[in-house]
């Protein structure tokens, strides 16, 4: 039996109870599984009050063990040459939304399972909307009504030096806001960070490498030269969104207002923050049954049990078959009313004179010959030297620094004319993007 498998079939079967208060039958933990050779239908939406193309996110349930992602980078492994875990999208469905109010909002696959609305808009409050999904197979579906609850302003967005519940000494990041309309009890927060990436062993100069063969006999034959950067590659960004639950129950407090709460805590060694850093924290405010929703998974998620790794969508949806068919559909679609600030800081503000985090790869400077014995030869010796530069070229493996300086590289065994380090050390569009974006500021 599948690992993933083992997982739906256990938590449906547990959680069916309990989720949102509802009074559901108990799913029989073996109604799904392998025999089910598409899996169960996983609906993702967070629909909200701005302004925005609006995003609805189909997919199905998969019974197969994952690949194994690769998270951890190889210097000396080709880029892309391992496997990454995949999604089965739910492909070629017809979206729209439906309000109570006559409006009607119609959605296009952008790109596998990614359904964008045709045109921005935004849910208005008092209005109850319903997700409506028919697939390419022409199976319908449609969500429990759904309606923004209320608003709640992000008044200010503050970071702190302090130390962590653990003892770990970092950078806290809180939020204080203010109720404006509606009932704003329930609340949860989401993060983008931006941080700048500085590549330590940048050089304006680079390896180009044409007319390379290394099946040549006697010797290969290539042309290796150095010649100056055109792309600029010292300084990137990269942006990555929150993956963990953080939400706030306002519930008893009459004002509604939140004061001093942490969204976010960077201990002061993270590389992140090494430079310049950047957090647009957005704040929604939950209907009941979505805040239910998250705090079931969130205690999962973060329990110490043998169902820590479920993933979001594991759990009943509010979406069903529209005919009335008893069909278990995974996922959950939620009206919030947000509110959002942006941070900047950098690291210096905070730890001022104290060294940066380190980089997080090492990028020892290395040597070696500048080319190899043919692979094509007889030779049963072989090349008893680390790679050559040619052949870490073609690879994509490293970034030229300097010329052989013994200094760099006191310990090389086999040295040649250059000192080259491993490519994301010189490289930083390996880590990030170096296009500086819209919203960044110095």
């Amino acid at each position: 039996m599948k690992v993933r498998a083992i997982i739906y079939r256990t938590i449906l079967g547990l959680m069916l109870l309990t989720v949102l208060g509802a009074c559901i039958d108990e799913l029989d933990i073996e109604t799904f599984g392998e025999s089910d050779a598409k899996g169960l239908l996983v609906v993702e939406a967070v629909l909200s009050d701005e302004v925005i193309t609006q995003k609805v996110y189909l997919s199905r349930s998969d019974n197969r063990l994952d690949l194994e992602t690769d998270t951890v980078y190889n210097p000396y492994i080709p880029l892309g040459s391992q496997p990454y875990d995949s999604v089965d999208w739910e492909e070629r469905a017809r979206v729209r939304l439906l309000g109570n109010n006559g409006t009607e909002f119609l959605f296009t696959e952008g790109q596998s399972g990614f359904y964008f609305s045709n045109e921005p808009f935004a849910l208005q409050m008092g209005v109850d909307y319903e997700l409506e999904i028919t697939t390419s197979g022409g199976t319908d579906y449609t969500s429990d009504p759904i309606a923004v609850q209320g608003t709640s302003e992000v008044t200010n967005l503050y970071a702190e030096r302090a130390i962590s519940n653990s003892g770990v000494e970092g950078v806290a990041i809180y939020v204080d806001s203010q109720p404006t309309k509606g009932s704003s009890e329930y609340l949860k927060y989401t993060y983008d960070e931006t941080y700048e990436i500085v590549a330590p062993y940048w050089s304006p100069s680079e390896f180009v490498l044409t007319d390379y063969e290394p099946c040549a006999l006697p010797f290969p034959t290539y042309n290796l030269e150095v010649v100056a950067r055109e792309i600029e590659n010292r300084v990137c960004y990269n942006t990555v969104s929150s993956t963990t639950i953080e939400q706030l129950s306002m519930a008893g407090n009459p004002t509604g207002q939140v004061s001093k709460h942490m969204v976010r805590f960077i201990g002061k060694d993270n590389f992140i923050i090494s430079n310049r850093y950047s957090i647009l924290v957005q704040q929604q405010v939950q209907s009941p049954e979505a805040f239910s929703f998250y705090e079931v998974l969130k205690s999962f998620s973060q329990s110490n049990n043998p169902f820590s790794q479920v993933q979001p969508g594991a759990i009943y949806a509010n979406v069903h078959r529209s005919d009335g068919s008893d069909e278990h559909v995974l996922g959950f679609v939620e009206a919030v009313g947000v509110s959002e600030q942006r941070l900047f800081f950098n690291y210096e503000d905070f730890f001022p004179g104290e060294e940066l985090p380190p980089y997080p790869f090492v990028c020892n400077p290395q040597s070696t010959p500048e080319s190899h014995t043919s692979y094509c030869t007889s030779d049963p010796a072989g090349n008893p030297c680390p790679l050559s530069v040619i052949e870490s070229v073609n690879n994509g493996l490293i970034s030229y620094f300097s010329a052989y300086d013994e200094n760099l590289v006191p310990n090389a065994s086999c040295p040649g004319p250059y000192v080259f380090v491993p490519r994301i050390c010189g490289d930083c569009t390996l880590m990030g993007s170096n296009v500086k974006p819209d919203f960044w500021e110095e």
